[in-house]
């Protein structure tokens, strides 16, 4: 079993001779035992009691010169110097009593007085400074003395303070050795520094137990004193140590220390190693480092999809989706940080991903110019090209989406950043939805324009060229994850269903009989394959089916007065459809004018307004122009 710090000391410092003043003579205090500061064990260091008794015969009756005092304190014969001094002390005394002298010889023993012991006392600090065992003893028999003759003239006040000063001052010194690399020599120079700082620390701690305990009483609380010196010294250098610190892995390396790495045993004695604004401050500190760090991080996973586009690669495929690293390597991003500093502080571990949240919404921002720019000029070129900028589009549409899902798990910590972000993300994605649309509209357009004229009429060629876009588009649309694929899907059936009926509201061809029922097949037919196409590709808009095979019905009706029987069916599921647009479908059949057709538009006037707002939610034709 470990013995205590104290416990190899037997009875060290018992009673220390005093010696008090009466009427102008020093008597002796008796005292049970003499001092003795080792046991008859430790013969090694054994120092004989003669040494250290302070006899009342011992004080001269008259003091050497104030020089031989001096040398005495130089060469560091304490004993003699110290008891000089105190016979300096009684002729001082019984020359202030009148005794023979003058004022200015008062002023000057004064004087002479207060200098020796100034010298005394720099020469014990240095003694306690550099820990030298064998007259130690005399500094600690020499403080107690003093501390015993506060009341009396000429005492000096704060030996004990004093003492502590110089202990913290060896201690400094202890520190100052410890080997301190630059950034530039040793890229791990913090972590070897403070490895040997706690090495340095615990064995001068151990040099104290087996070494100095036994120069002093027990209640100068020794270990303690160099315990709480170690960790004010460490403390202070810590903060000088921070200055130093610019990188994220020596700021990890500085907070472990404090908090885990410094010695247990001495941790649970005392206060903490810095006070609790400073660590803070460190801890603050971290933090902004950590942000640049993750800053910076974001900023390199631009830089290598900026490669990708550069180099033409094809995506990455997870289960047939479309995807890239940049969600995966954000959130373990997010997740290492949080770990670490976890580690050291779980409530700084938790006060980290907020921060790292805000900052990913000036990154979107970033990503979304550098991503416009540098995929742009594929849009110009050959149709491989084409798809690829597609499917770069599904591709970061599917990551943010998956980022998003994936930073759910701290909305209990920072339910206000992930909502932020989610807004973030679902705006970014929805503007990629839309590059996807907004080409998808430009390759599609010039051929709907074709649509329900004469040449379309003859021929299938511009219908087969919307088909066969819509057929490429289902392919890459089953790498996008729910739900933006569902949206997708939906607003292109929309677009081109509205495309395709808008073009008999522009009245750029009339059919004659009978080929209004040519064209009336023809709607059915390709209406059909559109159906087919969009059911294939997921659309949920059912509602859109029977649209075209109602209006294909109107323009084929034989008989004009008939029509009036085919417009419940249309009224009931698409009450948005205007006067103006049926009798733009009414041309398209005939542009002739007959009392058929007038009556026709009077019926649907009737059932609009019977139908009221049924349906409204399904808004179609109030969106053709």
């Amino acid at each position: 079993m470990e013995k205590s710090p104290t416990s190899n000391v037997k009875g060290v410092f018992r009673r220390l001779s005093l010696f008090r003043k009466s009427d102008g003579h020093l008597k002796q205090k008796p005292s049970k035992k003499a001092w003795k500061p080792f046991s008859s064990e430790e013969k090694e260091e054994e120092v004989t009691t003669e040494k250290f008794e302070f006899k009342a015969t011992e004080i001269p009756l008259k003091p050497c010169s104030v020089m031989q005092i001096q040398n005495y304190i130089q060469t560091d014969m304490l004993k003699q110097a110290y008891l000089n001094l105190l016979s300096l002390r009684l002729e001082l005394e019984r020359s202030a009593k009148g005794e023979g002298a003058s004022q200015a010889n008062l002023d000057k023993k004064e004087k002479d007085l207060s200098l020796l012991y100034d010298t005394l006392r720099a020469k014990m600090s240095v003694i306690v400074r550099n820990s030298n065992k064998e007259l130690l003893v005399y500094v600690a028999h020499i403080i107690l003395e003093e501390e015993k003759r506060q009341g009396e003239p000429g005492a000096m006040q704060g030996w004990r303070e004093a003492w502590r000063d110089a202990v913290l001052n060896g201690v400094w010194d202890t520190l100052e050795k410890v080997p301190l690399d630059s950034r530039e020599q040793n890229a791990s120079w913090l972590a070897v520094h403070l490895e040997l700082l706690g090495k340095a620390v615990v064995d001068d701690l151990d040099r104290v137990k087996t070494e100095l305990l036994s120069s002093y009483p027990e209640d100068f609380k020794v270990y303690e004193t160099y315990v709480s010196c170690h960790h004010e010294a460490v403390g202070e250098h810590l903060k000088k140590l921070v200055e130093k610190v610019t990188e994220l892995k020596d700021y990890y390396t500085l907070l472990e220390f404090i908090t885990h790495s410094y010695p247990s045993d001495l941790k649970d004695q005392q206060r903490t190693l810095i006070k609790e604004e400073d660590l803070n401050k460190i801890k603050t500190a971290c933090c902004e480092c950590q942000k640049g760090d993750f800053k910076l991080e974001l900023e390199n996973f631009i830089m290598f999809e900026k490669e990708v586009w550069k180099k033409k690669k094809s995506p990455d495929r997870t289960d047939g989706f479309l995807t890239s690293k940049i969600d995966m390597g954000i959130c373990q991003l997010i997740a290492s940080y949080a770990g670490n500093l976890e580690k050291i502080d779980k409530n700084l571990g938790k006060s980290i991903i907020p921060s790292c949240l805000e900052e990913l919404n000036p990154f979107y921002t970033r990503f979304e110019e550098e991503f416009s720019q540098h995929t742009v000029s594929l849009l110009t070129s050959d149709l491989l090209d084409c798809c690829l900028w597609v499917e770069y589009h599904i591709t970061y549409i599917n990551s943010f989406n998956s980022l998003k899902e994936n930073v759910q798990c701290y909305k209990d910590i920072c339910s206000a950043q992930v909502e932020k972000l989610e807004k973030e993300v679902d705006g970014l994605t929805q503007r990629l939805r839309q590059a996807l649309m907004d080409h998808f509209i430009s390759e599609v357009k010039p051929y709907m324009d074709n649509m329900m004229t004469k040449k379309w009429l003859k021929t299938d060629e511009d219908f087969k060229e919307v088909a066969s876009r819509i057929e490429n588009y289902s392919g890459l649309t089953k790498s996008m994850r729910a739900p933006s694929a569902q949206i997708l899907v939906n607003d292109m059936h929309y677009y081109v269903a509205k495309e395709y009926v808008s073009q008999l509201m522009k009245k750029k061809y009339s059919c004659k009989k009978p080929k209004n029922e040519d064209a009336a097949i023809k709607m059915r037919e390709q209406w059909k394959e559109l159906k087919k196409l969009f059911v294939e590709m997921g659309s949920s808009l059912n509602w859109l089916y029977p649209l075209g095979n109602y209006l294909s019905d109107i323009i084929g009706m034989e008989f004009k007065k008939n029509i009036k029987d085919l417009l419940n069916p249309l009224v009931s599921n698409y009450p948005d459809i205007s006067k103006k647009q049926l009798s733009a479908v009414l041309s398209f059949r005939d542009n002739g004018f007959s009392l058929e057709k007038h009556n026709v538009i009077n019926h649907f006037t009737v059932l609009k307004r019977d139908a009221g707002n049924t349906n409204q939610e399904r808004s179609f034709f109030t969106n053709i122009e």
